[in-house]
């Protein structure tokens, strides 16, 4: 495999990653009975998402070995911001209109021309 698609693959890893620490993160506090710093601190869900951050980091860092961060970031980026917002509309019901979609689209296509440079 080519070492820049194994960094390419990182990055993308690495934002899936995100997306699941945040949405566990929304979990965390759609099921607390209490708004309490230790009870946000000591719930399973938010835990979760720390380990699925801190996953996220180890998995960039590796990435940033092969590529530049001013490209492999945006892309990060975009891809967590895409995942995001699609899984937490279905997940969780949240509003997503006709100017989602087309955000979504423009952020793809910035994400296919950052890549290529």
């Amino acid at each position: 495999m080519n070492s820049s698609w194994g960094a390419w693959t990182f990055v993308f890893v690495a934002a899936v990653n995100t997306c699941i620490g945040n949405l566990l993160l929304k979990q965390s506090r759609l099921k607390s009975t209490d708004s309490g710093l230790l009870s946000l601190l000591l719930s399973p869900w938010f835990l979760g998402g720390l380990v699925f951050y801190g996953i996220n980091v180890v998995l960039f860092a590796k990435a940033l070995e092969k590529l530049p961060v001013s490209t492999a970031y945006p892309v990060f980026a975009g891809i967590g911001f895409t995942l995001i917002a699609i899984s937490g509309s279905w997940l969780f019901r949240e509003n997503f209109s006709q100017n989602h979609w087309i955000g979504l689209g423009m952020i793809m296509a910035g994400i296919i021309i950052m890549s290529r440079s």
